[in-house]
């Protein structure tokens, strides 16, 4: 693995061999990288990803998940290891492997980026799915296909990919194996942008920018309130503003906008 940082550097790192990770003032930028496997969802890759939770639950940042290329043609995740996968029995779908730790990035403080080109199939959609904002390439491939394999899309993908694309498309992903490309999943509201593969983190990172210009405490807030259940509201949007009108952000935020408007 390889880190540059200008801020809080990521603990215990050194010996991590399946991710790349740049962290910055205000954002990670993580990168799976097992291209020999085309970025298949192993343990070891699980076990990093929670360790960058980790940190980022305790310094709150923007994260950007994106893949790396193999054989000269871009991977986000071509699914869950296989050959780990085969071996897992009652007590391992129990533990939710793969669900918790994409519910642990899904309830991240700040939002998260997912930049996708090649395939995001099976546990690559639904790591996908548990980030904030998906960007893609026309060649980005979406799809589950553990039905094929004699299993659910049980990390996500039963839920999460319906409350996106409404439930006709979800049943024809989940139960008739279609695969959406780039543009399919910008039809279908999967993804808010698609791009060349050039430009794909330079869209990933325009969108952190503008993020960050807002209040962080403030987006923090909306995230967290955004995804109470709907007998929480209204109480829980008037807690949260309380909260909000005490901070200074708030009174300097305000007067800013106050002060350029006189001055117009």
């Amino acid at each position: 693995m390889t880190i540059a940082t200008t801020d809080l550097e990521l603990p215990d790192t050194r010996d991590f061999t399946a991710l790349t990770v740049t962290e910055h003032e205000d954002r990670v930028i993580v990168e799976l990288t097992r291209p020999e496997v085309r970025n298949a969802i192993d343990e070891t890759m699980v076990a990093e990803l929670h360790a960058i939770c980790a940190h980022l639950e305790s310094y709150p940042k923007i994260l950007i998940i994106t893949g790396c290329e193999a054989n000269g043609k871009g991977i986000f995740a071509s699914g869950a290891d296989i050959g780990q996968l085969r071996e897992r029995r009652r007590e391992d779908a129990l533990r939710g492997i793969n669900n918790t730790i994409f519910n642990r990035i899904a309830q991240l403080p700040l939002p998260v980026i997912a930049a996708i080109d090649g395939y995001a199939l099976g546990g690559g959609l639904e790591l996908a799915l548990a980030a904030d904002f998906r960007v893609a390439t026309p060649a980005a491939k979406f799809g589950q296909p553990e039905a094929n394999l004699g299993i659910i899309a049980a990390a996500g993908g039963m839920w999460r990919l319906k409350e996106l694309v409404g439930e006709a498309l979800a049943k024809e992903i989940l139960l008739a194996g279609r695969t959406l490309t780039g543009e399919e999943a910008l039809a279908a509201h999967l993804v808010t942008e698609v791009t060349e593969p050039s430009g794909l983190l330079t869209v990933a990172r325009e969108l952190a920018d503008r993020i960050a210009r807002l209040d962080p405490l403030a987006v923090r807030i909306s995230k967290q309130v955004m995804a109470m259940p709907p007998s929480a509201h209204p109480a829980v949007d008037n807690i949260a503003q309380a909260v909000l009108f005490e901070s200074e952000a708030k009174f300097d935020r305000m007067q800013t906008f106050l002060d350029r408007k006189k001055n117009k």
